[in-house]
């Protein structure tokens, strides 16, 4: 699978707690669009993930599409979760207008409420329909091929 380029998007949910709302953002290059009509579309995570365990039980998720600036972004967000949790309140980002769930400032995203989720090996496939989007701007897509973070013109 490393000769297959991905895009490279960060996913984010939350968890209510008593301290109030704890955000959770995470790397991935799975999401794959499944059907236009309803909207939907998917990403695979580690059975193991303490973010999939919130974003099952908030129901809701957002993914933002990274360009080829989002370099340094997509590494920190890929690692241990104690990591992405002092990542997160420094991401330029605002809660989704419909899920809460963090949007990047001036990208591309879609926020999502769980349709389903399947058991697929060692990860869950997730799918979500779209309730809201935003196109971005037009920029360079960054990609991942071969291990590295590409940018594709």
């Amino acid at each position: 699978m490393r000769r297959f380029a991905t895009g490279v998007c960060l996913a984010t949910t939350y968890s209510d707690q008593s301290g109030g709302r704890r955000h959770d953002a995470v790397t991935v290059n799975s999401l794959t669009s499944l059907s236009l009509a309803p909207p939907l579309v998917s990403v695979c995570l580690s059975r193991k993930s303490l973010f999939l365990a919130d974003l099952l039980s908030s129901g809701k998720w957002a993914v933002s599409i990274l360009d080829d600036g989002s370099e340094g972004l997509a590494q920190s967000c890929a690692r241990d979760r104690a990591t992405r949790l002092r990542t997160v309140p420094d991401l330029p980002a605002t809660p989704g207008c419909r899920t809460g769930a963090l949007v990047l400032d001036g990208s591309s995203w879609l926020e999502c409420v769980v349709w389903d989720s399947f058991d697929v090996g060692d990860h869950i496939l997730v799918v979500g329909e779209v309730v809201a989007l935003d196109d971005g701007r037009d920029s360079s897509a960054l990609v991942f091929l071969h291990g590295r973070y590409h940018a594709l013109e």
